[in-house]
């Protein structure tokens, strides 16, 4: 049904490049993916762009579903590659303030991921795709657009093994490049203004270490996951996958994991439950500890422009780059593809002020989350709205009736799932619940936490 346009340019094979070059393959009669790195072999080891890619990884209940929309059989094709699969409540044991929620089969599922392997399996059945052609370990250089620059015609590229630029024409190009995009850069170039930028500066450190442990360590479960919160900011995630276990240390405004084993251990004693650290502390190590920073999660405005070339949209990280303690990047942009398939359906590419305003409706809820949860450390810059501090002082109560009530655990882990919104954990009967739950932990967490599951950016 390639009936929209001639040829799309994808810029940028990440996980949201692969899915919109999916969708587009639908509409357009050839789809050009362009990416730096090179993408001929699939492995596990991460990529040069994707530098996250060896840290622990978990696709939201939402995001999977999307998935399987968009490639039947993929879930069940990931399990084969070794990823288990679990209920998102009933395989996974959440810790909040030392204490474990109760467990539930929620009906949502999870999948504990190896990140190139997830890139290379849906890479590989992107390029089968009819009219879809990768053209990897190529530079992007820049925009093409009109005489008047009112509309982007193509882009500027050059291969790695050569020294002549080429351009390569498009009826649309979408930017998918990520937190690094150029977006903002090329839009002054051009004469246009930069989105707005709100940033919320956590401070994020992460340090990941591969053992080779038991298969039956945790039994059916997937991972074990002590959330950080205020009164316990270190958090982690131990989970299996592909035949080894991966600990994923987090800390937050400076307090970064350390990347020797004996501090990478103490840190690990240091966690809220000391199972971590008695599983790991005389395990094989498969590799040495690698770390990552995320400075700040950052949401670009573009719904708030009135001028953008046409011809051009821009979806993703390079739109809103979420923390990645919160599970969401992957999972957004893939809702942000389904509304560009809507949009395409109508027989046109959306006009920006349309498409930005409709992405802008998907972030909304995700973005809310993570500020709302991000906030409620004492430490992190920010407006403390009265909605924000009564959000953060009802969730720390919440938390805390969690571990005797499956009920509260079903109705925060479908809001962390971006199954429903996050409204819902103010339904009366929830409410009611959350009163009887109890007081939340001692100060400073009474302001609360709204951790969600672990996984990292598109």
């Amino acid at each position: 049904m390639a009936d929209v346009g001639q040829r799309a340019v994808v810029l940028g094979a990440s996980m949201a490049g692969l899915l919109t070059a999916r969708v587009l393959a639908e509409f357009y009669g050839e789809v050009v993916v362009v990416d730096r790195d090179d993408l001929s072999e699939v492995s596990g080891t991460p990529r040069n762009s994707v530098r996250q890619g060896g840290h622990a990884h978990a696709l939201l209940a939402r995001g999977l579903r999307v998935l399987e929309e968009l490639y039947p059989g993929v879930t069940d094709e990931l399990v084969g590659l070794g990823m288990p699969i679990g209920d998102l409540g009933g395989n996974m044991r959440w810790f909040f303030n030392g204490k474990q929620i109760a467990k539930v089969h929620t009906g949502l599922s999870t999948v504990s991921l190896v990140r190139p392997l997830l890139e290379g399996h849906v890479r590989s059945r992107t390029a089968a795709l009819p009219g879809v052609v990768f053209r990897d370990r190529t530079d992007i250089l820049g925009l093409v657009t009109t005489p008047d620059r009112a509309r982007v015609t193509g882009v500027r590229v050059q291969a790695q093994d050569g020294d002549t630029t080429e351009v390569v024409e498009a009826d649309l190009v979408l930017d998918t490049t990520g937190r690094g995009s150029r977006t903002p850069a090329w839009l002054e170039e051009l004469g246009y203004e930069r989105a707005p930028e709100e940033k919320i500066k956590i401070g994020l450190s992460y340090v990941t270490q591969h053992y080779r442990l038991p298969e039956d360590l945790l039994g059916d479960d997937v991972a074990c996951i002590p959330v950080a919160t205020p009164s316990h900011p270190r958090g982690a995630v131990f989970s299996r996958a592909c035949g080894r276990y991966q600990l994923s240390l987090t800390g937050i405004l400076g307090d970064q994991p350390p990347t020797d084993q004996e501090g990478f251990l103490a840190y690990a004693k240091t966690l809220p439950i000391p199972e971590i650290h008695e599983w790991v502390r005389d395990a094989e190590r498969i590799d040495s500890p690698t770390a990552i920073r995320y400075p700040a999660s950052v949401r670009r405005h573009y719904e708030k422009l009135t001028r953008f070339p046409a011809g051009m949209l821009v979806l993703g990280d390079g739109a809103t780059s979420f923390n990645p303690v919160y599970a969401q990047g992957m999972t957004v942009a893939a809702l942000e593809v389904l509304k560009l398939r809507e949009h395409l359906r109508r027989g046109s590419a959306p006009l920006f002020r349309r498409w930005f305003a409709d992405i802008a409706k998907v972030i909304d809820n995700p973005w809310e989350i993570a500020a709302t949860g991000d906030l409620s450390f004492p430490g992190v810059e920010g407006k403390r709205t009265a909605k924000v501090r009564f959000v953060n002082a009802y969730l720390a109560r919440l938390q805390a009736g969690a571990p005797r009530d499956p009920n509260l655990s079903n109705a925060f882990l479908r809001v962390a799932g971006l199954i429903d919104s996050a409204p819902a954990l103010m339904k009366p009967a929830t409410m009611l619940r959350v009163l009887r739950a109890g007081k939340p932990p001692a100060a400073p967490a009474a302001e609360g936490s709204t951790r969600w599951p672990a996984e990292s950016t598109p």
